[in-house]
């Protein structure tokens, strides 16, 4: 749910295997009751239910990881995600139909089911003034040792290897670590050599985020 500069994660507490199993059980035998019936009914208040306990769990989390946030770090800052475009529905229109309507609506639910608006909303109510949002472009891609931006890094979903200085980690700590330097989104001062080793850069990068002012002063 959430990946910290420091390289934890913190996971809200999902239903369990059996739960999740308890609500398709309990759908399949709504969907096969008489229209109307009181079995029905009684069918989908026990999905209901189920659902309930899950987003429950889910307040619960987002309070009491807002409350850390809160009383151990004097400034918070969260990628900037706008979230009602991230979930928004794939169906299309009738003239223009949408495709992997289904796959889609899971990544939607998954996305809703994690709490991002409602742990940032907490933790500013409980920390006024110390919450910053820091724009989401290039996150991902810039490496939070040197500063170098290019999408060749990003060598699959899970793994993260800068082109230039050789630094590796997962793109989630990497976001992570460059929202902690610069919320602007300029380059990161360039330490002496990443975890993997200092290598020459394959060129120039295709994808730069905004620059910073030269001063004469180098980035060392």
């Amino acid at each position: 749910m959430a990946a910290l500069s420091d390289g934890r994660k913190l996971n809200c507490p999902p239903l369990t295997v059996k739960e999740r199993a308890q609500i398709r059980k309990h759908e399949r035998r709504a969907a096969r009751a008489p229209k109307g019936s009181e079995h029905k009914t009684f069918e989908y208040a026990k999905v209901t239910k189920l659902k309930a306990r899950e987003a429950n769990r889910r307040k619960d989390w987002c309070e009491k990881t807002s409350t850390v946030f809160a009383c151990r770090f004097d400034l918070i800052r969260f990628e900037k995600l706008n979230i009602k475009s991230m979930t928004r529905s794939a169906k299309g229109t009738i003239e223009q139909p949408g495709t992997n309507v289904r796959q889609k609506a899971g990544l939607n639910r998954g996305i809703l089911a994690q709490g991002w608006g409602l742990l940032r909303r907490r933790t500013e109510h409980k920390a006024p003034g110390r919450v910053e949002d820091v724009p989401a472009p290039y996150t991902s891609l810039r490496c939070s040792a040197c500063g170098w931006i290019e999408k060749k890094s990003r060598k699959s979903q899970a793994d993260f290897v800068c082109v230039s200085c050789g630094f590796t980690a997962t793109p989630t700590r990497t976001q992570a670590s460059t929202s902690r330097q610069d919320r602007a989104g300029s380059l990161a001062p360039r330490r002496s050599a990443g975890a993997g080793g200092v290598t020459t850069a394959t060129g120039r990068s295709s994808a730069r985020g905004p620059q910073p002012t030269w001063v004469g002063i180098p980035l060392l």
